[in-house]
């Protein structure tokens, strides 16, 4: 394996690079980093419904980013920009946080400790989308049975992949996956219908667990990890291991396209609805999505996000994370149009995660926990906001509007 990685990245370079090498003959223009976002120095006064929601669950989260940090090099940047700050900067300011949780305590250290930055588009958008997710639930085996069909894939061992921003910084945020043939050369990996046809050759298609439900499994892929009870009672996670490289596509768009749900009522809801329904359609609409997912056992007592530490619910954030470092404290305002029992979501939260469809400046997907209610809220989850980054103060303005971080 090691062999074949090392040959995929010399391969992975020269795809990349190839048809450079007269651009670098010559020298280039200089030109101003085109900004990814806008961010405008604010008051708290400014910041829509700061004082709502629970400071308590902020630092529970960024607490875990702070025991993240502690494990880096104190001469670190926090981020891929410098003008993020250093790591041993940001542990300052974590030692300092309040040893209650108290919501007054801990927004008044927020107060004294940060700024806040209004956020919108290099368009000058201020409103974005946030959406939800969960940990779903199931029930499985580690062997099959008449119940237990459905099978939950371990990663295989000749997936490769790569983040392309490490080969080039206009790439980041973006990957690629496959596998490296007999002729040396760089190949798609199967996708979904490929794979449940039985394309994998690896330690039998090796089956991490099996479940009762193939559109639980189906959810379970675009959530990124779940609670699976097994039969014998006991209690596991699984997690994310590892994609196929093919680009996610949300099934419910292909239903609205297929005219089988109106686009007003889609919903994570409406969708398994539909999908238990149509039984001997259900699996042609999935393969529709060609992205795989692969898990793994955790051994942990909750998800762990793309930050590598357990998320928070209603604290943690995915985010763009191509344009945001993880670990930056963000607060969210968004219109719940009376999702469940609430009106708003307003909150200071961590961002802590990442996901395929979570791209652009004003953009998250909250965190909400396992259980039915997380999941009827994840589920249905569509709220127009808007978001502030709280940053502490020597990330300065001027770094910003300088394009430092904006590159």
């Amino acid at each position: 394996m090691i062999g074949s990685l090392a040959r995929f990245c010399l391969i992975c370079s020269v795809i990349i690079l190839s048809g450079c090498d007269n651009e670098l003959e010559k020298p280039k223009e200089k030109h101003a980093p085109t900004p990814s976002f806008q961010a405008k120095q604010v008051s708290y006064g400014d910041v829509a419904n700061w004082g709502a929601g629970d400071y308590g669950l902020f630092l529970e989260a960024f607490s875990k980013t702070c025991d993240r940090l502690a494990r880096k090099p104190l001469d670190a940047n926090f981020g891929k920009d410098a003008g993020w700050g250093k790591v041993s900067q940001w542990l300052n300011i974590c030692n300092t946080r309040p040893a209650t949780s108290s919501s007054n305590t801990v927004k008044s250290w927020v107060e004294q400790n940060f700024i806040p930055f209004h956020v919108s588009s290099n368009q000058g958008k201020g409103d974005g989308l946030f959406t939800g997710y969960y940990e779903p639930e199931l029930n499985g085996s580690r062997t099959q049975s008449d119940t237990y069909t459905v099978k939950l894939r371990s990663r295989p061992d000749d997936l490769v992949m790569v983040n392309l921003g490490d080969f080039r910084e206009e790439l980041r945020g973006q990957r690629i996956a496959g596998k490296v043939s007999e002729a040396d050369q760089l190949i798609p990996y199967p996708d979904r219908a490929s794979i449940e046809s039985g394309a994998l050759n690896y330690n039998g298609d090796a089956a991490l667990l099996w479940v009762d439900n193939p559109v639980d499994a189906f959810f379970l892929e675009i959530q990124g990890s779940g609670v699976v009870t097994l039969d014998t009672g006991e209690e596991i996670r699984v997690g994310y291991a590892g994609q196929n490289g093919h680009v996610y596509t949300a099934i419910g768009k292909t239903l609205i396209e297929m005219g089988e749900i109106p686009r007003e009522l889609v919903s994570l809801q409406t969708i398994r609805a539909w999908l238990e329904a149509n039984p001997s359609r259900a699996i042609t609409i999935m393969n529709s999505n060609k992205s795989y997912v692969f898990f793994q056992e955790t051994g942990l007592d909750g998800a762990q996000g793309g930050e590598g530490v357990i998320v928070t619910p209603q604290a943690s954030l995915a985010i763009d994370h191509g344009l945001y470092p993880y670990g930056l404290p963000i607060w969210v305002n968004a219109n719940m149009d009376g999702l469940g029992d609430m009106k708003s979501f307003s909150q200071l939260m961590v961002g802590q995660d990442t996901g395929g469809a979570i791209k652009g400046a004003v953009r998250g997907d909250v965190f909400w926990g396992h259980g039915v209610r997380a999941e009827e809220i994840a589920g249905n989850m569509k709220a127009k906001g808007q978001m502030w980054l709280i940053l502490p103060k020597f990330v300065t303005f001027d770094d910003i509007q300088s394009g430092e971080l904006l590159k």
